[in-house]
């Protein structure tokens, strides 16, 4: 582990749960210039449970006070998706800095509301789309920007597993639940077609926007049949570029994400590894003018760690972030509703007069 640098950015993290456990608690303490200043959660048991394991300087129950602790600079909201947007004004307009865990918001009126309060506060706003600090997605995206030249087309497709578990369940720490966690009115489960869209949905769709750009136009169909649901979506770029997005959830094989970009100097072909592998995309960039293939390989496949470092980079050193922004995330937002809208009517649906809830 790389060691600390002088000047720390102290981060406090909202939600003592899964995807805290999973990736945000480690990230912080292993990041090289920020450092896991306090964390919060209503559940006694989780905050004493996070105390112990991570040792932060302070451990809240109230996030109305931890807001209040002048020593605080950023906040990750690491808590269930219905309260991402509330959470996060809350701490933007306490003067704090925000991470916030996808999706961002639950609604297209959600995510602007959640953008005049950033604009407002003049704070920092990242989205944890964690894959744009995949190594092999980030050279993908060099490619296009720097060699490839004009994009014609692009597929891209996220295909959960009926075997994931069996895979990740090996590679995760043993995630402790509580029974007074707090917990949205409603569960999240009980749309499975709007749960699966937003949690996973919301990958694939930044992805594509990562490496291709602005979606101005989606026509999508969905199908569910033995227990699976499936959503083809072309996609139209707002640079003419072409697309076809992919989200099944579960497939009979193994783990299947992955994206094809065909250019007029070359192409890319990416394979993506479960997240809980930390293990980089695979990813080979054809160069026409060589007739050659390049990859990354030994790259460093801690995505959490690594946005956290951009972020606490931009917030204390005002250093470039490709990491996605609130205009990225109000574009996600809009365009998995848009998703969600064409497949009910069964027509196209362009994302500039898209509105309502995912």
């Amino acid at each position: 582990m790389a060691g600390k640098e002088e000047r720390l950015l102290r981060v406090g993290v909202l939600g003592c749960g899964a995807i805290a456990q999973a990736a945000h608690l480690e990230s912080c303490v292993k990041a090289r210039n920020a450092e896991l200043y306090a964390v919060c959660d209503a559940a006694p048991d989780l905050l004493d449970w996070a105390r112990a394991a991570y040792r932060p300087r302070k451990a809240f129950s109230s996030y109305e006070a931890m807001l209040e602790d002048p020593g605080l600079e950023a906040v990750i909201v690491a808590t269930a998706d219905a309260f991402h947007v509330p959470a996060s004004k809350q701490a933007l307009l306490a003067g704090k800095h925000v991470l916030c865990e996808k999706p961002m918001a639950l609604s297209v009126e959600e995510a602007e509301d959640l953008s005049a309060t950033v604009r407002a506060s003049g704070r920092l706003f990242q989205l944890g789309h964690m894959k744009r600090f995949d190594a092999g997605i980030e050279s993908a995206r060099d490619f296009i920007r720097g060699g490839m030249g004009e994009m014609l087309a692009l597929k891209a497709w996220y295909c959960d597993s009926t075997h994931r578990y069996a895979m990740t369940d090996a590679t995760q720490p043993v995630l402790i639940s509580s029974p007074a966690a707090r917990r949205p009115p409603e569960d999240p489960k009980r749309d499975l077609n709007r749960y699966y869209m937003l949690a996973h949905g919301s990958h694939l769709v930044d992805t594509a926007r990562f490496l291709c750009g602005e979606i101005v136009e989606v026509d999508a169909r969905f199908s569910e049949r033995f227990g699976a649901r499936c959503w083809f979506a072309a996609i139209s770029f707002a640079s003419g570029a072409l697309g076809h997005l992919d989200l099944t959830v579960a497939v009979r094989m193994d783990w299947h994400e992955g994206f094809h970009i065909y250019g007029e100097r070359g192409s890319v072909i990416g394979k993506t590894y479960n997240p809980w592998f930390f293990k980089s995309s695979d990813v080979e960039i054809f160069h026409e003018d060589q007739a050659a293939v390049t990859r990354v390989l030994g790259a460093d496949g801690h995505f959490y760690r690594r946005q956290l470092e951009a972020f606490a980079g931009a917030v204390l050193h005002d250093k470039p972030s490709h990491g996605a922004g609130i205009d990225d995330g109000v574009a996600s937002v809009r365009a998995m509703a848009a998703i969600t809208q064409s497949a009910r009517t069964r027509r196209p649906v362009r994302l500039r007069e898209v509105q309502g809830a995912v």
